[in-house]
């Protein structure tokens, strides 16, 4: 490899590998190691636009990392955290129950629901009760071991807590692949998986492309940019709080900081990668896939 690999967990990378048409395959072994669906459901995956539409004006507007449709209707939602997002349940229930509701419109029959999936992969400890990698979380009466419904289904795999022997399991050779920290990593996990090597021969095509790498600099670039603004803003809230002796106010000081700040250092690095990827001449619809900002904003970025 002429340069070093481009880690399989940032979510640009992830984005490529798993979110691109050309990499059907890929992505339906990936789904197969994690879900127990029908295999016939995977012969028609539509992937789909990533933004969860606001239901009301200025209401919460959802952003995934890979959406996709299966032949029976099934969404599922696939989204890889490296940093712990504080009321990461929250967020996920939010998401899902957007997924739910936009199925929907006021005079259609419930019974039009389809099956809600999100995988959320985190390179943290997540669970923190339970030693497994994998979790899989449905509407359940724990006391009496009855389940409710299995309409809105969340996976849960977490990177820290994978084995360091092979399980038998493909979910443990694409765990291995995400957790790879150097290129010897990466072989290893390629021997006993065709689609994860694939996978790593597809991460290495795009970690030996230059357009690529600028891409990922830029988006690694805006997540240092969040984390500076994010830190000052706790850091001023914190003392604001402190200053006032009261801990309530301290704590919704700093979570507004820290809301402002995630925004606005999103926004920038988002501009920039779109930028960035206009002087490269990427098609339009594709800087829509890999930042999230809408075609009429990165027109008008064009010169």
């Amino acid at each position: 490899m002429p340069k070093q690999f481009l880690s399989p967990r940032n979510d640009l990378i992830f984005k490529l590998l798993f979110g691109d048409e050309r990499s059907k395959e890929i992505l339906t072994d990936f789904l197969k190691s994690v879900l127990l669906i029908p295999h016939e459901d995977y012969d028609t995956i539509t992937i789909l636009d990533p933004h969860l539409l606001p239901d009301y004006k200025d209401g919460k507007l959802g952003i995934i990392d890979v959406k996709l449709q299966t032949k029976s209707g099934k969404i599922i939602n696939i989204e890889i955290q490296v940093e712990h997002i504080p009321q990461m349940r929250e967020r996920v229930i939010f998401y899902d129950a957007k997924m739910v509701t936009e199925q929907i419109g006021a005079s259609e029959n419930y019974e039009k629901i389809k099956k809600v999936i999100s995988i959320i992969i985190t390179n943290h400890e997540f669970i923190e009760k339970s030693p497994k990698y994998h979790h899989r979380f449905t509407l359940y009466d724990a006391d009496n071991k009855v389940e409710f419904t299995d309409t809105i289904e969340i996976h849960t795999l977490e990177l820290p807590k994978i084995p360091s022997d092979s399980d038998g399991t493909p979910l443990w050779d694409w765990m291995k692949f995400l957790d790879a920290k150097n290129e010897e990593d990466l072989d290893m996990a390629a021997v006993a998986n065709t689609q994860v090597s694939n996978a790593v021969i597809r991460l290495k095509e795009l970690s030996a492309d230059e357009r690529t790498r600028m891409l990922y600099e830029s988006r690694i670039k805006m997540e240092r940019d969040i984390y500076s603004i994010t830190k000052g803003k706790e850091d001023a809230a914190e003392k604001r709080g402190m200053e006032r002796g009261l801990q309530r106010g301290m704590e919704r000081g700093i979570q507004q900081g820290r809301n402002e700040g995630i925004q606005q250092g999103m926004t920038a690095g988002k501009i920039t990668i779109a930028r960035n990827a206009l002087k490269m001449n990427i098609p339009i619809a594709d800087i829509v896939k890999l930042t999230n900002l809408t075609p009429e904003e990165i027109e008008s970025l064009l010169p």
